[in-house]
């Protein structure tokens, strides 16, 4: 009878073994891929609780360190392959790659940005506590992680998907995407636990979305209006094709088109040309931009516009002009015209795009084809000075360093209103641009700024401090945007703190979770 009595108790502790691994593999990179539908421009949020919670639900079983690395690593694959197939575009039709080259890139990138999910699931199967708490601090951790590590690719963030979700956004302004993304995780994992009959964490999960709700309802105003008159502005669209805009032959028709588009223009307090809308170097293009700037002051219009930079002033004037070294160029933004003052060099520049990795190294083959041709762009300063434009501080980004959350907040301090240009032809009609334009609206909310938005094919857009769109042009038609936007002075918690509240709450709590596991083993 005890014999029996003790089977039975073995029988009911032991563990229900995991599902085979090829079907987990599978399920792993389908829940990865669907979270796709969760952001712009599809917008079905529910998925971002749906596709973590696979995951969690897959990795709750014991299993070896290295069954776990590779499930996770089958879950990042889904989410980059599909969430970030709009790369697919540019390689495929703007650099003249074929498509079965393209599609081994695209699952190569896939795969090593697959690692983040892959050592994730590594580290919550071996070395902390399986628990919610745990798998959402080092889901937001691995988020984090994309922000910097190896230059940082910071794309496909849960908290995204509730960027129009007051009830969970409303976080965003306190502790930025990050905490969205914690709480939505957490959420996940305990639904899963809660289906499992381990209610307890529910209910955690349940009082941190009522004082994220309670925060949507009460509605604070981090910032406020600044007091002066709102700003007309108007949002030039040239919609130049990305396969003829840097063209030599077509830069004079390109500049015909951004000055007759803004032929009705001079008037309104501001008029923004998107990145590089002038195809070409400023010492090369002054005729042009002397008219411009002469127009502007007349008609009492400020005018800022995206043009490739060349410092001229830092080049070394002793260098003889017949050795290859040439002057640092930047990507960058000028203020000109009434009222206006002020150059944005781009910090955040694009891997293989605007610069090239280990760029050095073409040094040590000095014949190898081409290598002497190749020039990358220099990054800009951290500490610049934001545009002053009529009276007011304008933060800036250019294209893609705007998915930075730091370097946008950085940039945010001590302004009015934020500006944003970008050349999201390179994407075509995928979701890209529309993702981006999201990221756009998070960081919004997160700085309690209004954001203005000028592209050369969409979306050109005007953001107001609670993230939500005011206007918007359509995509790939040549038009202008018009619209008033509100300055705003103050700081939300999240420009004065940064990440460090949400990463030292999830430092803690995988500390927690580690000594947690230790303490079990040790009593086992």
């Amino acid at each position: 009878m005890r014999l029996s009595t003790i089977n039975l108790q073995k029988r009911l502790n032991t563990k229900s073994k995991p599902l085979p691994l090829l079907l987990m593999l599978t399920t792993a990179w389908l829940a990865g891929a669907v979270f796709l539908l969760a952001l712009a421009p599809y917008g079905f949020w529910p998925l971002a609780i749906v596709s973590p919670a696979i995951l969690y639900s897959l990795l709750v079983p014991q299993m070896s360190g290295r069954r776990a690395f590779i499930i996770g690593e089958a879950y990042g694959m889904g989410l980059w392959c599909v969430g970030g197939f709009w790369l697919y575009t540019a390689i495929h039709d703007y650099s003249d790659t074929p498509t079965w080259l393209a599609l081994i890139l695209i699952a190569l990138m896939g795969l090593g940005m697959g690692l983040f999910h892959g050592f994730l699931a590594l580290i919550f199967n071996r070395m902390v506590g399986k628990q919610p708490f745990s798998f959402a601090a080092l889901w937001v951790l691995q988020e984090w992680l994309k922000t910097w590590l190896f230059t940082g690719f910071p794309w496909l963030f849960i908290g995204y998907a509730f960027t129009e979700e007051y009830w969970l956004s409303s976080l965003a302004p306190i502790a930025g995407v990050f905490a969205v993304s914690f709480v939505a995780i957490l959420l996940a994992a305990s639904l899963v636990e809660l289906l499992r009959r381990r209610s307890s964490y529910i209910v955690v999960s349940v009082m941190l979305l009522a004082i994220s709700t309670s925060l949507w309802l009460i509605n604070p105003q981090w910032t406020k209006p600044k007091g002066t008159p709102d700003l007309s502005v108007s949002l030039i669209q040239g919609n130049i094709s990305q396969d003829i805009k840097w063209l030599t032959q077509y830069q004079v028709e390109t500049l015909k088109i951004y000055a007759k588009l803004t032929r009705t223009e001079w008037g309104r307090d501001v008029v923004v040309w998107p990145e590089s809308s002038i195809p070409m170097f400023q010492d090369e293009a002054t005729g042009f931009i002397s008219e411009m700037v002469e127009m502007a002051n007349t008609t009492n219009t400020t005018w800022i516009t995206g043009i490739p930079y060349k410092d001229k002033a830092a080049f070394n004037a002793s260098t003889d002009a017949n050795t290859d070294n040439y002057p640092p160029f930047y990507n960058s933004v000028m203020a000109l015209g009434a009222e206006a003052d002020g150059l944005y060099k781009k910090q955040r520049l694009v891997p293989f795009g605007e610069y090239i990795p280990f760029e050095g190294v073409l040094d040590v083959f000095p014949n190898l084809a081409g290598s002497q041709d190749i020039k990358s762009y220099s990054r800009g300063s951290d500490q610049q000075s934001p545009l002053q434009v009529r009276g007011h501080t304008i933060g800036t980004a250019i294209c893609y360093e705007v998915a930075y959350p730091d370097t946008t907040r950085k940039n945010a301090m001590n302004t009015d209103f934020l500006l944003t240009v970008s050349n999201d032809a390179w994407f075509g009609t995928s979701a890209g641009p529309l993702q981006h334009l999201q990221m756009v609206q998070m960081r919004a909310l997160e700085n309690g700024r209004w954001f203005i938005r000028a592209t050369n094919t969409g979306v050109t857009a005007i953001i107001n401090h609670k993230g939500r769109i005011v206007k918007r042009a359509p995509q790939f038609e040549r038009t202008v945007l018009r619209g008033e936007i509100q300055a705003r002075v103050g700081n939300t918690p999240f420009m004065i703190m940064g990440n460090y509240p949400i990463l030292i709450i999830i430092a803690l709590l995988l500390l927690l979770s580690y000594l947690g596991r230790r303490s079990k083993s040790t009593r086992d």
